[in-house]
């Protein structure tokens, strides 16, 4: 029943959050008229207001939301994993990886894909082998244990940086545009990348949530789980592979976007408690949440120019993340 409450309470949380979104803007269009638009009254309206909400607001404010449950819910599991509240979706080099990918794209023009594909296919795709080097750097005897996981996130993304300097050094004309995806952004939001990252995301989350159980015992610590019949190696693969994947989809369609993996699953642990049954939905949902206020936020605070919404999410998350030091350092005396 408690779990329930505040799940519909987050949800009709959302949704508010999604219809005031779209009546925020340069254009001011009343909240009953972007109610009207969504569910196709008879128009009483302008066409230009049809046009601004269902062209452009409505799939920026859906890859928003899309991409704060993917970092909120890959950064709680990726906590839960490392069994520790400082790690984020990046901890393992994946946002490294795609940002060359992407610069790839971006300075040279190489890709896979071609039109607007070509960089979020790249920063996926690289995303995806950083994920595969760091796992198979880490494998002794079937096994990845998490230290050495993490040991090996931090080294090869330390490599794939490098590679952004050198790709930022030789840019010449390109530099803006990689800069602009270096910092995270929506401006280029698009159906069809809403289309791309829904049902990655979709997926990943659902098999995420599915483990939540699991998640739970294994914080117990393993050998407890394996008494109690978990193959915690499978489970350990199946979370990263999906905590990764959604990682990637995020990154793919929005650039870096930090902190909101960090901070949004602590936030709820703080207010909901440790239980993955409730911590990960609700993360999922307040993630949603709180991408998407901030970037009304980016597109609205410069009017008629915005912000990326990477450094609005930075601003805020790097005072929290020193207060999370702070605190640690209190309990644990370093």
């Amino acid at each position: 029943m408690y779990r329930s409450l505040i799940i519909t309470g987050l949800m009709i949380g959302l949704i508010i959050t999604i219809l005031s979104s779209l009546a925020i803007g340069p254009a001011n269009i009343p909240f009953i008229t972007v109610f009207k638009i969504l569910f196709h009254f008879p128009q009483s309206w302008p066409d230009k207001h049809s046009v601004i909400v269902l062209d452009i607001r409505l799939p920026r404010v859906l890859l928003a939301g899309l991409v704060g449950s993917a970092l909120a819910v890959a950064g709680c599991a990726m906590q839960g994993l490392f069994k520790n509240p400082m790690a984020s979706p990046y901890i393992l080099g994946i946002s490294s990886g795609a940002a060359f990918g992407a610069s790839l794209a971006i300075v040279t023009g190489i890709s896979i894909g071609s039109g607007f594909l070509s960089v979020p296919l790249m920063a996926f795709i690289f995303a995806i082998i950083t994920i595969f080097i760091v796992y198979k750097i880490a494998q002794v005897k079937g096994k990845a244990p998490m230290e050495t996981l993490l040991l090996s996130g931090i080294a090869v993304g330390a490599f794939f940086t490098a590679q952004v300097s050198l790709m930022k050094y030789v840019a010449g004309d390109e530099l803006r545009s990689l800069i602009f995806w270096l910092m995270g952004g929506f401006w280029a939001s698009s159906w069809d990348k809403v289309a791309i990252a829904f049902p990655l995301i979709c997926l990943g989350v659902a098999v995420i949530l599915f483990f939540s159980r699991d998640l739970n015992i294994m914080l117990m610590g393993e050998d407890h789980a394996v008494d109690l019949g978990i193959d915690t190696e499978s489970v350990k693969k199946i979370v990263l592979v999906f905590a990764s994947l959604i990682t990637a989809a995020a990154v793919s369609v929005s650039g870096i976007i930090g902190f909101v993996g960090l901070i949004i699953p602590h936030i709820m642990r703080l207010i909901v408690g440790p239980d993955h049954r409730i911590l990960l939905p609700s993360s999922c949902l307040v993630g949603a949440i709180f991408l998407i206020w901030t970037d009304t936020l980016a597109r609205t605070i410069l009017q008629p120019t915005e912000l990326p919404v990477g450094i609005i999410t930075a601003s805020l998350g790097a005072p929290f993340f020193l207060f999370l030091l702070r605190k640690r350092k209190r309990i644990t005396g370093w």
